[in-house]
């Protein structure tokens, strides 16, 4: 008998008899018997499968695709990393490998810069942002899965990077990037809105985050004795450290004070996390804008802030993400990461969203939804993240103006538009005038938005041919006036679309705070803040039962 046969008969016999002590010492419905049962019954499959299947098979992928089901039928978040992973994920997180400080997305089948950071290596390298690449080091990028294009780009600091890019308006470039360390501020703007209203603008809980953000209060209300309040923009932040949070909670909470506990199963697990320091301002008020993808820490500091009734909340719903995870030690270098625990804010409501029934995600319905109440006795609900105290409909009341978004016309527009203008003035100063050109890009680009009335019209006509009939004259009727629709609802919506494209030019020019300046422009959601931080009155009873 061969080594391997041993050991593994060997383990078989162990496990055998493990189930067999099990099974004397158990009842049949104990738990641990139908773990042990399960193990071998998975293990004997296992087995069958790698001696009997007609081909080879590779027995780690089978394995892992094995484990990855069985943890995908948890919730998304909990998931199995081999030890390749595992070096991976530990590279990215060491001092001696960075990124290029931008934010890359696949665009018409090739990898495209959608955000760059100033003065970062992509930045220092002369990339743009719309610059697609083509090639990495001789390689060409299409067809390149984002974990294949991290594991070309990857490298330590102090190494180059040659890439071949195709910028709009100008063709092929060749670029030599030098990798080097990335430090992407948190607090990418803050300073002063209207009628004496702070403006603070948080992106991501990373470290320093609640220094950042008290000392860029401080330095408002320094500047600005007159000051009568502050906003602080947690939208679309999709969280980060825990620590950070309770940190910014800090800023106008007295020490001491337990923001946020985590409770799992095992209880000696479970925590509690307190103010550690004194407040900045106890009694400033403060108003918290939030939205669909402000997530986590995000959620955490909205949601305390209000249970303890010490911010107006405005904007639209949260996206109720309160799961934690740990990571667990596997054997021969792998881990999981497990949902342990679920995270509980001061009134003791948990924010999390969503249920996981199979690995899939089920809305809780606002009659399912425990009643919690504030410090002050107002109620909110649990379980389905945190609602504003003022919520105000989205940008984009029309599904033209998101597809707009969603399909890169406007990002493409700009990359356009900015081909042969080396710059504008100043964001303050600045105004878009070429909406004619807009248009005229529009019938050029043949932009055709897939509405959810055109998906029913596509549907209708797969039926009408399975069945035999002929609805084409009809259709393109139907299609001509839902284009007619779609142009009317651009125009409908002009206003809104110019502040999108202002908003992006800006970016272009100015990077981030140039985006976030832009955008306090024409912001209902600052506006409102604005309105009720000078209102006492008002303020004063959004915060009461």
């Amino acid at each position: 008998m061969s080594t391997r046969k041993k050991v593994t008969a060997g383990l078989l016999s162990g496990l055998a008899f493990v189930l067999l002590t099990a099974a004397t010492v158990s009842p049949l419905n104990d738990k641990y018997f139908e773990i042990m049962k399960a193990i071998e019954i998975y293990t004997n499959v296992y087995k069958e499968v790698n001696t009997y299947y007609v081909d080879d098979i590779a027995p780690n992928k089978l394995m892992r695709t094995g484990i990855e089901a069985m943890v995908g039928s948890l919730d998304p978040y909990t998931n199995y990393i081999s030890e390749t992973d595992v070096e991976k994920a530990r590279l990215t997180r060491s001092s001696k490998y960075q990124g290029i400080g931008a934010d890359i997305e696949y665009i018409d089948g090739l990898p495209t810069i959608l955000t760059l950071y100033k003065d970062q290596p992509a930045d220092a390298a002369g990339l743009k942002t719309g610059d697609r690449l083509l090639e990495i080091d001789g390689r060409e990028t299409v067809g390149y899965t984002r974990d294949q294009l991290e594991e070309i780009m990857r490298g330590f600091p102090g190494t180059t990077m040659d890439l071949t890019i195709e910028r709009p308006g100008q063709g092929q470039k060749k670029i030599s990037l030098l990798r080097g360390d990335v430090n992407i501020p948190n607090v990418p703007y803050f300073g002063m809105l209207d009628q004496n209203v702070g403006y603070v603008a948080l992106t991501t809980f990373t470290q320093q985050a609640g220094k950042n953000v008290r000392d860029a209060v401080a330095k408002l209300r320094a500047d600005n004795p007159d000051m009568v309040g502050v906003v602080l923009d947690l939208r679309s932040n999709g969280g980060g450290l825990l620590n950070e949070a309770v940190d910014i909670v800090n800023i106008w909470v007295p020490k001491d004070e337990v923001i946020v506990t985590t409770r799992g199963k095992v209880k000696d697990w479970d925590r509690s996390y307190k103010t550690r320091n004194n407040p900045l301002d106890p009694e400033m008020p403060v108003a918290v804008l939030i939205n669909g993808r402000s997530a986590s820490a995000s959620e955490i500091v909205s949601g305390s802030l209000q249970d303890l009734d010490r911010a107006v909340l405005i904007g639209q719903r949260s996206f109720g993400k309160g799961l934690v995870q740990n990571f667990m030690e596997t054997g021969y270098g792998s881990r999981v990461k497990i949902t342990t625990a679920k995270y509980y804010i001061p009134s003791s409501r948990c924010i999390q969203a969503l249920e996981y029934r199979d690995g899939k995600p089920y809305d809780i319905p606002d009659a399912e939804r425990a009643v919690f109440k504030t410090r002050a006795g107002r109620e909110v609900l649990d379980g389905g993240g945190v609602a504003p105290d003022i919520e105000l409909p989205l940008l984009g009341g029309k599904a033209v103006t998101q597809g707009l978004i969603d399909e890169y016309v406007i990002f493409d527009y700009v990359n356009k538009w900015v081909a042969d203008r080396p710059g504008i003035d100043s964001v303050a100063d600045f105004r878009f005038t070429d909406w004619a050109d807009f248009e005229a890009y529009l019938q050029r680009a043949d932009f055709d938005y897939t509405s959810k009335a055109e998906k029913a019209l596509e549907k209708a006509v797969a039926a009408a041919e399975e069945e035999g009939y002929d609805i084409s004259d009809q259709l393109a009727a139907i299609q001509e006036r839902v284009d007619q629709e779609q142009l009317a609802a651009i125009q409908q919506y002009k206003d809104e679309i110019i502040s999108i494209i202002e908003k992006e030019i800006a970016g272009r020019y100015y990077y981030q705070r140039g985006q976030v300046q832009m955008g306090l422009r024409n912001d209902r959601e600052v506006q409102e803040a604005i309105a009720v931080l000078n209102d006492p009155a008002r303020y004063q009873s959004l915060l009461k039962p």
